[in-house]
């Protein structure tokens, strides 16, 4: 009893930073703008290889994070840096030109599906940092299963842009968007601040 209790206790404290950082309700917004263009099938392509590139991306960082920062002299604070400066070019570009990037071909579905929405907006330098703290504190086990757990809840959220896309029309969507990127704007300023008080701080 005594060890479930600890296991249960253990996975909340992991489970609850990742899913913050990751913030899949938060992102969802942002996804809107880049489906509208797309076929049903298309968007299940690009929300499937999101997870994918996302979970490779994690499982990844956990293997080598810590060996790549090492060896490539990286700090945390560098890697926010830039995080953030790459969200900010995306905002702009969609608040600007209207779109963060140009999907019409099939190979852009794809490419979306790794860039922006499986890095940096699903597992960005917020979740790949908290992953890296948590396994020094935690069992390797619970953070991956945590892990694992907040990626299958985005995916279930990210699933459900079709009917928000359909219910919104292209307008509707048009509008959320550019609210949405001023508010990606400051996310990526926000982060980009918190790199260069680790850098300069």
């Amino acid at each position: 009893m005594e060890r479930i209790v600890h296991f249960l206790q253990e996975f909340g404290l992991t489970f609850v930073p990742l899913f913050v950082a990751m913030d899949a309700v938060g992102t969802l917004p942002i996804l809107l703008p880049l489906m509208q263009d797309m076929k049903p099938g298309e968007r299940q392509r690009m929300v499937r290889l999101a997870m994918f590139t996302a979970l490779g991306l994690g499982l990844g960082f956990v293997a080598i994070g810590k060996g790549i920062f090492l060896f490539l002299g990286i700090e945390v604070a560098d890697f926010l840096v830039a995080g953030g400066l790459i969200l900010l070019i995306l905002a702009v570009k969609e608040i600007t030109a209207g779109r963060m990037i140009e999907a019409q071909a099939s190979l852009g579905v794809e490419l979306l599906g790794v860039v922006p929405l499986g890095t940096p907006l699903v597992v960005g330098p917020a979740v790949l940092t908290t992953l890296l703290i948590l396994i020094d504190q935690y069992s390797l086990i619970i953070v991956i299963t945590s892990f694992i757990l907040n990626l299958a809840i985005a995916w279930v959220l990210f699933g459900q842009a079709n009917r928000v896309v359909g219910f919104l029309g292209k307008g509707g969507v048009n509008a959320v968007s550019k609210v949405v990127s001023l508010f990606l704007a400051a996310i990526a300023i926000k982060m980009i601040r918190q790199g260069l008080l680790g850098i300069f701080g």
